[in-house]
């Protein structure tokens, strides 16, 4: 019984034995697996009377990879290097201050941008109201910018300084000064100004590279007014076009960016700018971690040009473009709905000399290839005036090359495709009843031209009403054909369904601007 007892407890001790080597060897290979993930674990270990897997030096060296493993590197070298260049930039408008009052985020007034910016907290990061911060009438706003030059230049929003009377900036060190708006770009939403006082100000490049998606980036600032803040994301897109105008291509940062931050940089992680963060996504008016700042490439352009002159030329060509959407790409025969539809050349444009007509499409500028009217007008846009440009057209389904000369863009280039004429009917009114259209000779109508036909009226819920066409517009061209009577128009709709086409072109005028538009073909 005693040598059974005995072997019993042997047993019962081997199994115990074995069963604290799995558990150890479980926890030991569980801790090789959370190394590689950057964590420690941490076990008791048996008894010293029994086997001690934690204590030899196979563990010392474990727990100093699970050590070094557990701390990330930061980017506090990176940020006590650059932050001393940003700065924080205060302003001071009186003329404007009532009227900047009266705007809301909500009234639909003023540009694009302008209504964009509103929504980012316009130029400053604390409520806008005269008189708070300051004296009756004046308003103040806070943004942030950076140095480029260890003589004073220093880069903002023209949105943080626009009708500014008075602009302050304060160092990073605590120190303020006064400022002078060099030259501002509207269209970029890039100033320059200069701080005086100084001749060693710390500065930062501007990036030679371009960003790309997945980098780490770095955006610095003053957010609300309170002192340079940094936060960290990651480069989520590039070329956005957010509808703030002709020559949008920014960069979209994923990282916290708020009210205040306008004007300042987004570094990658060399130091340099990589872009000016200009606006933000933000239903809630604070930061959901989605933000827009502008190229290195475009500020580096910008500030050139102001610095050297005070202001930006741009290259133009002189034509209304659109874009190709499929249905007028299936219109045209085109296998893909890219490039620039060119919808009026301008008479005597460089365009127009160079043999540019309407209904070509352009399909690549200097060699670039132009996937749709906005990448073309940024492209040429960033051709000083006087400049030589290729351009790849295609000319009624051939492609052909021309040479121009761009011009300069005018200051009050605006398309004016709002404008509405009130037409009105006459006894020579046709019907185009598959389209909802009714027509007449351009000169049977109040504030038509005498050139091709003017819309009387359009059907609610008709074909042409769901492809924006209404009264007042006046058809110039139906299927690459010229037309000067009603007549005209239903002939080259029938002669287009005799070719079995499902669609055909139409060029329209509205006011000062033309499109086209592809209509559908009745069936039967």
């Amino acid at each position: 019984m005693t040598d059974h007892l005995s072997q019993s407890r042997t047993s019962r001790s081997s199994r115990a034995l074995r069963s604290s080597l799995l558990s150890a060897r479980k926890l030991a290979l569980m801790a090789s697996v959370v190394t590689g993930l950057g964590i420690a674990v941490y076990g008791v270990s048996p008894s010293s009377d029994g086997l001690d897997i934690f204590g030899g030096p196979a563990h010392a060296q474990a727990q100093n990879v699970v050590s070094g493993a557990a701390q990330p590197q930061g980017f506090a070298d990176m940020v006590e290097r650059v932050k001393p260049s940003v700065i924080s930039v205060k302003v001071i408008m009186r003329e404007r201050a009532s009227d900047a009052a009266n705007k809301s985020d909500d009234d639909g007034s003023g540009s694009p941008m302008e209504r964009f910016f509103r929504q980012f907290g316009g130029p400053d990061g604390v409520p806008q109201n005269p008189g708070r911060g300051g004296r009756h009438g004046e308003m103040m706003g806070q943004g942030s910018g950076f140095f480029i030059s260890s003589d004073g230049f220093a880069v903002t929003n023209n949105h943080v300084v626009d009708g500014a009377d008075k602009v302050e900036v304060t160092t990073d060190a605590g120190k303020t000064y006064t400022a002078k708006v060099i030259g501002t770009d509207p269209r970029t939403d890039i100033a320059l100004i200069k701080v005086d006082g100084g001749a060693d100000f710390p500065f930062v490049n501007l990036s030679e590279g371009k960003a790309r998606i997945g980098d780490w980036v770095l955006a610095v600032g003053n957010p609300f007014g309170l002192g340079g803040t940094v936060t960290a994301g990651i480069v989520s897109a590039s070329g956005r076009d957010i509808g703030s105008g002709p020559y949008d291509d920014f960069i979209q940062i994923d990282a916290p960016v708020n009210k205040g931050n306008s004007g300042g940089p987004a570094f990658n992680m060399q130091g340099e700018v990589v872009g000016v963060n200009t606006a933000i996504y933000s239903p809630s008016g604070g930061s959901v971690g989605i933000a827009f700042s502008i190229p290195a490439s475009t500020v580096k352009n910008v500030i050139a040009q102001l610095k050297n002159n005070g202001s930006v030329s741009r290259g133009w060509i002189g034509v209304q473009i659109q874009p190709v959407t499929q249905d007028i790409a299936d219109s045209m025969g085109l296998k893909r709905a890219e490039g620039a539809l060119v919808a009026d050349p301008q008479k005597d444009g460089p365009a127009a000399k160079a043999g540019v007509e309407a209904g070509d499409v352009i399909t690549t500028a200097d060699g670039q290839s132009i996937k749709d009217a906005h990448e073309l007008a940024r492209i040429i846009g960033s051709f000083a005036p006087g400049s030589t440009v290729k351009l790849d057209v295609l000319h009624k389904g051939n492609s052909k090359v021309v040479s121009l000369t761009l011009g300069q863009l005018p200051n009050d280039q605006q398309a004016k495709a709002d404008s509405e004429a009130d037409g009105k009917g006459s006894a020579h009114d046709t019907d185009v009843p598959h389209l909802g259209l009714t027509l007449a000779p351009a000169g049977k109508a109040d504030g038509a031209s005498k050139e091709g036909v003017v819309i009387t009226k359009v059907e609610p819920k008709s074909a042409a009403a769901d492809r924006g066409l209404k009264k007042g517009d006046v058809i110039l061209e139906v299927a690459g054909k010229n037309v000067t009577k009603p007549g005209d128009v239903g002939d080259a709709l029938e002669a287009a369904r005799t070719d079995k086409k499902g669609s055909a072109l139409m060029r329209l005028r509205s006011g000062d601007a033309s499109r086209y538009v592809a209509v559908p073909l009745a069936n039967g």
